[in-house]
């Protein structure tokens, strides 16, 4: 299969469905142009295209999930705002761009960092992708609170999902690795320490992202395990490959000053293997992902595919 052809077509799915959300939003202008100066900054969408992917590799039609796919994004792009402040990263360009506090100022990229979280989970409750009308004088948020858009069958799943991304995302997983990750700059490479800096800053939400699609298609738990093993496995190895880009890619191919990791000596797979090991087992990761995906029919190649091209990507 033409696996760039189908992270397009799904991006633009994607995209669509978050231009459309917001083009109805009642946000105050000044904080929505930031939100969506960051999330429309030009992002593979990998995360939510992985949740439309399982959900298509179970049996399902990818659009049934955009509001929980897309979801993932918002939290996604929290993150990479957080990550660039000052106190955190201290980072001027994201995506080829000036980062959002940059842009907006430091109190307006928190607020809407946090904004974007917020607005995360209530989207996930959105189980009708047609968007329904705004509350009379756009208050209650974006759409009105009188009319719930969950329908009774959907209740559980996502309510397992929203439990699934919130501790992914939280303390137990992104927020915790990234904890870890600052606390352990300037310190000796230790191999268990990045261990658990990259299976919770990064993993944890790859792995939410994939496990969400079965969740929602009421897949079986053999199914769900395997898409576990999947999830958490291409997550370790992609951000692998980002400690191996940060040193061999250009600031042009990753759209952020490369070398910034040494600079900030910080923890890497290459500052504790070195960069011939860390290619290698990031290979041995994507493998026993795709070997993992053997309980699934032709409906998971694209997740297949997805694998090894975030392998072999530049950027």
């Amino acid at each position: 299969m033409d696996i760039k052809a189908y992270l397009k077509e799904k991006r633009e799915l994607i995209d669509s469905y978050l231009r459309t959300y917001f083009e109805n939003s009642s946000l105050p202008s000044v904080l929505r142009d930031a939100m969506k100066y960051s999330l429309f900054a030009g992002g593979k969408r990998i995360r939510p295209v992985l949740a439309l992917a399982s959900y298509e590799a179970c049996g399902g039609e990818p659009k049934d999930i955009l509001p929980q796919a897309a979801a993932i994004e918002l939290i996604h792009t929290y993150s990479l705002i957080h990550d660039d402040l000052p106190a955190m990263d201290n980072d001027e360009l994201r995506r080829g761009k000036p980062t959002n506090h940059k842009v907006f100022g430091e109190a307006l990229a928190i607020l809407a960092g946090d904004a974007l979280l917020t607005e995360a989970f209530f989207m996930m409750t959105n189980t009708n992708p047609p968007l329904p009308p705004l509350s009379k004088g756009g208050q209650g948020g974006l759409f009105s609170p009188d009319k719930p858009v969950v329908s009774p069958v959907l209740q559980s799943a996502v309510l397992r999902v929203i439990r699934e991304i919130a501790l992914s995302a939280g303390a137990s997983g992104m927020v915790g690795g990234q904890a870890i990750d600052i606390l352990s700059e300037n310190k000796q490479p230790d191999r268990e320490i990045v261990f658990f800096i990259h299976l919770h800053k990064t993993a944890a939400m790859i792995k939410a992202s994939v496990r969400i699609g079965a969740i929602l298609s009421d897949s079986t738990e053999d199914k769900i395990e395997a898409l576990t093993t999947y999830g958490e496995n291409v997550g370790l190895a992609f951000q692998i490959i980002d400690d191996i880009l940060d040193i061999e890619g250009t600031t042009e191919e990753l759209g952020k000053s490369s070398g910034s990791d040494n600079n900030k000596k910080k923890m890497t797979y290459p500052s504790v293997v070195g960069l011939k090991e860390a290619r290698r087992e990031a290979f041995d990761l994507v493998s026993s992902a795709i070997d993992a995906l053997r309980v699934f029919s032709y409906r998971a190649n694209p997740l297949r595919e997805i694998a090894v091209y975030l392998m072999e990507r530049r950027t």
